[in-house]
């Protein structure tokens, strides 16, 4: 389970002391604790993916953003990792094992977001302001979530719930 996601950025005190800086929103910072670990994705390898723990919740807030200066270090990291690269913090309640890090990311959705008919699985996607039904196959299923692993790419928007009254042409608005 995580805590959240921020973005960040890999800074550098010295060559073996890299550590990412993340802007924590003040609202969620009471869920942030010395020495909790995490999951750091640098943007430039998205299919790698770092352990890491807060190093220190730096004691001042920035008002203009309402965040709070969280400084990540590595466990262990190799020469990929460099000094400004930009790179994404997931904020853990538990350690992630070295296993898991091998597996690759794989896009997921929430059930409610598949619909199934006649066999098939389904999601519709939000274009042009209206409703586009994509065929979809699923994969292992994770608490809320579901695996896709075919039909749609990362980023698109779909409709969070496929509720029955949606059809091919439905007029949509995307928050």
């Amino acid at each position: 389970a995580s805590v959240g996601s921020k973005s960040a950025v890999v800074t550098i005190a010295d060559m073996t002391s890299l550590q990412v800086e993340a802007d924590v929103s003040e609202s969620n910072i009471e869920r942030v604790i010395h020495h909790q670990p995490c999951e750091i994705t640098l943007d430039a390898y998205p299919g790698l993916r770092y352990q890491g723990y807060v190093d220190k919740i730096v004691p001042t807030a920035d008002r203009a953003k309402a965040t709070v200066l969280v400084k990540v270090g590595f466990v262990t990291y190799d020469s990929r990792v460099l000094p400004e690269m930009s790179a994404k913090v997931l904020f853990l309640t538990k350690p992630t094992e070295k296993n898991d890090l091998q597996e690759k990311p794989f896009l997921a959705l929430l059930k409610s977001a598949v619909a199934e008919r006649d066999g098939k699985k389904f999601v519709f996607r939000a274009a042009n302001k209206e409703a586009q039904e994509l065929e979809v196959i699923t994969g292992k299923e994770l608490g809320a979530y579901v695996e896709i692993i075919k039909g749609i790419t990362p980023g698109e928007k779909v409709i969070e719930k496929a509720d029955p009254s949606i059809s091919n042409g439905t007029k949509v608005t995307v928050k």
